[in-house]
């Protein structure tokens, strides 16, 4: 997923938008933010008519995430991470709220979105230029994402054919392919087997390095020191952990 070098994206009932090192400074010690949301609200339909209501989902988010900084937004299963996730992202309308962002963001949601008859080859072609990147851009950042996660040899196998861990990891890599300012990862663990989840892991400490940053959602977490913070969602609005 791409942005505009700065956006702001004001979410009302009335407007409809679509998408280990450490630091001791956090996301509200800093004026600078990459990414941040504020007072964001959702609520769904639930029941039918006329018993039908409305059943707050979140009740004014807000979050924060600096440069170079790697937080955690954890919650059990329901509370809303998801529709989070999918609002910071743009995929999704708030009922309220402003979301705020600078540079690119890169999405890689809980579940797969690719197409089951193209190659890994084929889908970093598709995502290159959706992105905006050269061909020899694409190619260079393709190579070095193969050999960091380990699935070189699918380059030329379609997606259908791919077993779910090998799946999960071209997820991971056209998140990862433009080299994102913002990282946002929903459940990314899924599907790992123990040597991609360190590679995942190294991978994320050298965004951190060049100070780009990566938001993790999940319903659990481990190796904890491998966070700068991590905040938890719940009854549908964010709370230190």
């Amino acid at each position: 997923m791409t942005g505009p070098d700065a956006r702001t994206a004001r979410l009302s009932p009335a407007e409809a938008p679509g998408a280990p090192g450490h630091h001791a400074a956090t996301a509200t010690d800093r004026e600078v933010t990459v990414l941040r949301a504020a007072g964001i609200e959702k609520a769904y339909a639930r029941g039918v008519w006329p018993v039908r209501h409305r059943v707050p989902v979140l009740r004014g988010v807000d979050v924060a995430l600096a440069p170079g900084e790697v937080v955690g937004l954890v919650g059990e299963n329901g509370s809303g991470k998801s529709t989070l996730m999918k609002i910071l992202v743009g995929a999704l309308a708030a009922d309220a709220g402003t979301v705020t962002y600078s540079g690119r963001l890169g999405y890689c949601p809980q579940e797969p979105v690719v197409y089951e008859r193209l190659t890994c080859d084929e889908h970093f072609e598709l995502f290159g230029r959706a992105y905006g990147m050269t061909g020899e851009a694409e190619r260079r950042s393709g190579r070095a994402l193969y050999a960091a996660l380990g699935f070189e040899r699918y380059a030329g196998t379609r997606a259908d054919q791919l077993s779910g861990g090998t799946l999960a990891k071209l997820n991971l890599a056209l998140a990862l392919l433009a080299d994102p300012e913002v990282l946002m990862l929903d459940e990314p663990y899924a599907g790992f087997d123990f040597d991609t989840y360190l590679r995942f892991w190294e991978l994320v400490a050298e965004r951190r390095q060049s100070g780009r940053s990566v938001l993790i959602i999940s319903h659990f977490v481990t190796d904890e020191e491998r966070f700068d913070r991590i905040v938890q969602l719940r009854d549908g609005r964010t709370v230190p952990r």
